[in-house]
Formats: structure tokens, C-alpha cells, sequence
């Protein structure tokens, strides 16, 4: 790591003399800090990075006649901007989330997307067909298919002198499925979207001609992990997860995620803080019952509100996610018939793009909390998510 970095590390650590100097001293001649990811720090309270706003964080719903009227336009990096808090993912922001990594140590690459396959439950609502799906068959070429195949035959022989065969899916379905990270096109609140654009100026027949994946990314970035499933089983808090046949703990669908669930999951992991650009992933455990309770899966959810959405924007977030289908709480006690008001929260006003069922498990159970995110979305013309499952580069 060069001496800038270690420096800015230094900085924004609040590094006592002693400690500053052993992290130089760790660094060496060749000015590489191969210390800087495996160096202990304080459980303190997180500290939020100011948005510029004044704004209450609380549940109350916006006012949704003055928000389709234009009062969230322009959007907090303005006029005409298309990244939404992506913007805050400079290469600095990277070149520091890269120097978490110790050089001298071996590197783990971890999945943290779900594996897609042909019925993946999706939630769906009557207002809204078709239904979210995703199937896929297999084209076989060169040879006869076998009894029972469903697939697509193409020709039943090998083709040309040297013979080729060969194999090929064909799908039909949608990137707002499994593993997903919405797009700023993809929620709106009347006709109106994130940065003032209007739904009947931006929709195409091939997709939006605003705000789609093309703007996105990649990003590389430092992520961390809030284990709220790991603080409620370490509390004993039964009233707050349950315990699948296989054993697997889940927080209830009807658990609301608190401000205080996440203050206190990030002391117990000693996570200092949220920075501009993270990315920052819920664990419930909702993603054991993709399989085990597909129905129950798609149906429901526990997730965060508006309070807890307006709390972690003050941070200017990449993204915020979860391992569940949609972040977002859907007990109905707490939205009172309002539908994914998260995601208008987040998508709109903030810009702050949304991760779906990404999961964490394997980050938690090797006791990583920070790590190095990376994400490469479709890069589709014009779509409203990317459903390429992002991975993390971490030290157990």
C-alpha cells in the first residue's frame, strides 16, 4: 500500500501515536501495509456520514403528491445524473477498500448469489402479470438427445469433417429474480424516478432510455456484512428467528429490523462505521427457505422500514441489501398497506441501489465482516437490474 493510503488509513481510523507507528513499522521499506486488514479496532458507535440533510429519520410517509410534482428533483449529485450514489465509488474509494487485503496472505474468493434454476421462487402480485420466472432449456447439436428430453433437438448430427457437437441454453425470464441489484429505472413513485426523469420520457419498447444498467457499473468497493441473524441467536431473543427442519436459524417474517439491531450487530462485529460508497448486506437467513419453503420464501420477508432506510442513507451507501427477496419488512403492521416504500426511499430519493438475496452466510461463518465487494452487472441496453451474483475477496 502506498504511503498516501496508509496515511488517509491512519486518518480515518482515529489512530492513536502507538498504534499509527505499528502499522507504519508493519508496512516495511517497500511501503506495502500488509497489516492494515488484520489490525484490531475499537467498538465504538458508528459514526454517520452527514448527507447534506436535515431530514427526520423516521417512518412517516413522504408526500407523495410533492414528490411526483418534482420535490426530490434534482437527485444529491444533480441535474441529469444517472449513477446515484455509484458516484461515491471513486478509485480512491477502491484503492482503499483493495488495501484491506493483506498482500502477504492468502486471498478467499466467496459467491454471494444464490444459484438460479428453472421455478426459482420470485414474488409476484396479481396487478402485476406475467409472474417473474425463470426457465431454462438446453439445445443439443450433433448428436441424438436421450429418452425423456424436454430440451431444444437442432440437428442430430455432428457436424462437418472434424464432427462438432454441441450445447447451448435458450431462457426466457428477467434479471429481477434471485440474485439481483436493482436499478434506479426499476422504482418509481407516481410516473416519477430518481433525478427528476418521468417514466413517459424514459420507457422504450426495448427498456428505459434512462437509468438503465449501461450507467451502473462495475464497482469495486469495502463491504460489510450486519449480522442481525448471529446478534438475535446470540441474545437468545426466540421470540425474533426460528429454526428450520434442518436445523438453519431464520429471523421471523415478521421481525422489523431496528436501527438499534444494527447499531448493536455492528459493535458485536466491530465494525466501526459505514463510509460513503460501501456496501453494506443484511443477514436474516431468509435465503434457507429458497428450497425448503419456496412458497413461504416469495411470500413474505423481515427487512428494515423507512427509519432504517433514512438512517443508512445518511451514510451514502453504493448499495444497500439483503439475503432476503426484497430488503424491505413485509409485515403489514409496520407499512400499513403501503407498497415497497423502502425502495422508493432508497431508489428515488437517495439513489441508493438496492441488492437482492445476496447472501452472506459463508462471510459470517468464516467471521468476516468487511471485506472487498465486487459486482459486474449486465451490461443490457437500457435494463432495470443485473442479476450477475457479486462476489467478496476476504482473509478468514
Amino acid at each position: 500500500m502506498r504511503l498516501e493510503y496508509l496515511l488517509a488509513q491512519v486518518a480515518e481510523r482515529r489512530m492513536n501515536r502507538r498504534d499509527a507507528l505499528r502499522l507504519m513499522g508493519l508496512a516495511g521499506a517497500s511501503g506495502t501495509v500488509a497489516a492494515l486488514g488484520a489490525a484490531p479496532l475499537p467498538v465504538v458507535a458508528p459514526r454517520a456520514a452527514a448527507l447534506g440533510t436535515s431530514e427526520p429519520v423516521n417512518d412517516d410517509m413522504f408526500d407523495v403528491a410533492a414528490v411526483e410534482a418534482g420535490a426530490w428533483a434534482p437527485g444529491p449529485y444533480g441535474q441529469g445524473d444517472q449513477r446515484g450514489s455509484f458516484n461515491e465509488v471513486t478509485p480512491e474509494k477502491t484503492a482503499a477498500a483493495l488495501a484491506l487485503l493483506d498482500q502477504r496472505r492468502p486471498v478467499k474468493t466467496y459467491n454471494l448469489g444464490e444459484l438460479l434454476f428453472n421455478g426459482f421462487p420470485a414474488f409476484t402480485h396479481p396487478a402485476l402479470p406475467p409472474p417473474r420466472a425463470y426457465e431454462q432449456r438446453l439445445t443439443v447439436m450433433g448428436y441424438p438427445a436421450p429418452a425423456g428430453f424436454a430440451g431444444i433437438q437442432q440437428v442430430a448430427v455432428a457436424q462437418g469433417p472434424n464432427r462438432i457437437s454441441a450445447h447451448e441454453e435458450r431462457f426466457s425470464g428477467t434479471y429481477q429474480i434471485a440474485t439481483q441489484l436493482d436499478g434506479l429505472a426499476h422504482v418509481g413513485v407516481g410516473d416519477m424516478f430518481y433525478n427528476g426523469f418521468r417514466g413517459p420520457d424514459i420507457a422504450a419498447t426495448h427498456g428505459t432510455t434512462k437509468l438503465g444498467n449501461e450507467h451502473m457499473g462495475p464497482i469495486v468497493t469495502r463491504g460489510v456484512v450486519i449480522d442481525v441473524l448471529g446478534l438475535k441467536v446470540a441474545e437468545g431473543a426466540r421470540d425474533a428467528y426460528f429454526s428450520t427442519p434442518n436445523g438453519q436459524s431464520v429471523l421471523h417474517e415478521r421481525y422489523r429490523i431496528s436501527i438499534s439491531d444494527i447499531e448493536a450487530a455492528m459493535a458485536r462485529q466491530n465494525i466501526r462505521e459505514i463510509t460513503p460508497g460501501d456496501v453494506v448486506l443484511f443477514r436474516t437467513g431468509w435465503n434457507q427457505l429458497v428450497r425448503a419453503d419456496p412458497q413461504r420464501y416469495a411470500a413474505v420477508e423481515p427487512g428494515i422500514y423507512l427509519a432504517e432506510a433514512r438512517y443508512l442513507a445518511r451514510f451514502r451507501p453504493a448499495i444497500i441489501g439483503a439475503d432476503s427477496w426484497a430488503l424491505e419488512t413485509t409485515n403489514a403492521d409496520v407499512h400499513k398497506g403501503n407498497l415497497f416504500p423502502v425502495h422508493q426511499e432508497l431508489l428515488v430519493r437517495h439513489g441508493i441501489r438496492i441488492g437482492e438475496a445476496m447472501l452472506t452466510d459463508s462471510l459470517v461463518a468464516d467471521g468476516i465482516s468487511e471485506f472487498v465487494f465486487i459486482v459486474t452487472p449486465q451490461l443490457a441496453l437500457g435494463a432495470t437490474a443485473g442479476s450477475t451474483p457479486p462476489i467478496a475477496l476476504a482473509q478468514p
